[in-house]
């Protein structure tokens, strides 16, 4: 099944226009696995960054300065960019956007939520180490892709992830997959999947951005205390020093039919 719709970043991009145009960017940080965006009003999102994929010298952001000051809108429409920094700049920027009170919003794991059994064959693109363990002891089997060559221990290469998802029954696929280009190919695989989750710090909880795909549950964080944040990804901080800066919540997707309108 091939979707007719705009793909899930300018999707994203569309639906996030309107309410960037009615704020500012007050700060922005570029860690070595987080970029950080903080809003004029306090809302903050970030997202990881393929930090080895940057070449240019002695500076690694080829984008316009100074960031901060800007309209949120610049920082968005980086989302579209090929350059996978720019991009997690525009996608952090998102997800400061979509960093707001939602009565949907589900406090907790999103493994809580899923209903896991000896019958299911799970998907994971991109290393959970969290959740290898869990996933292992209730599904019949789990199989892990990366950015690898060659297999390695547990891990496939990702380029292998869109043979394998149709025969699985339990998708888990990383946010990032939005930064290189992945996400659409990566849900078109999906669709005979009975749940699939985007999930991971970088998440747009956001649903009419994965309206027409089979997204069944968004997987993120939201930020309660941006300054935390802030220093936690200058001092080069991963998810696992978040904790005190953010909560997990989950978000039911649009599902195949769209709950949200396709823009």
């Amino acid at each position: 099944m091939t979707n007719v719709f705009p793909g899930v970043v300018e999707r994203l991009v569309r639906r996030l226009e309107e309410p960037a145009r009615a704020v500012g960017v007050a700060d922005v940080r570029l860690g070595l696995r987080y970029a950080a965006v903080r809003l004029e009003d306090g809302r903050t999102g970030t997202a990881f960054t393929f930090l080895q994929e940057a070449h240019r010298g002695c500076s690694v952001f080829g984008g316009r300065r100074p960031l901060a000051g800007r309209p949120a809108g610049d920082l968005l429409g980086l989302l579209r960019s090929a350059d996978s920094l720019e991009a997690a700049v525009g996608l952090a920027c998102a997800n400061a956007l979509a960093n707001v009170a939602a009565p949907d919003l589900e406090a907790g794991d999103v493994l809580e939520r899923l209903t896991l059994g000896p019958e299911d064959d799970v998907g994971m693109v991109g290393h959970f180490g969290p959740l290898v363990e869990p996933v292992r002891r209730r599904a019949r089997s789990l199989t892990i892709f990366e950015r690898v060559a060659e297999p390695t221990g547990v891990l496939r290469p990702a380029t292998e992830a869109t043979q394998v998802l149709p025969r699985c029954t339990v998708a888990l696929l990383s946010a990032t997959s939005l930064l290189n280009g992945t996400i659409d190919g990566l849900l078109e695989s999906a669709m005979a999947c009975r749940e699939v989750v985007v999930l991971g710090a970088s998440t747009p909880l956001v649903p009419e951005a994965f309206a027409g795909q089979r997204v069944t549950w968004l997987s993120g964080i939201v930020v309660t205390d941006g300054a935390g944040l802030l220093r936690a990804v200058s001092e080069g901080s991963g998810m696992g020093q978040f904790g005190p800066f953010v909560r997990k919540v989950s978000r039911r997707g649009a599902g195949p039919c769209g709950r949200g309108s396709v823009l």
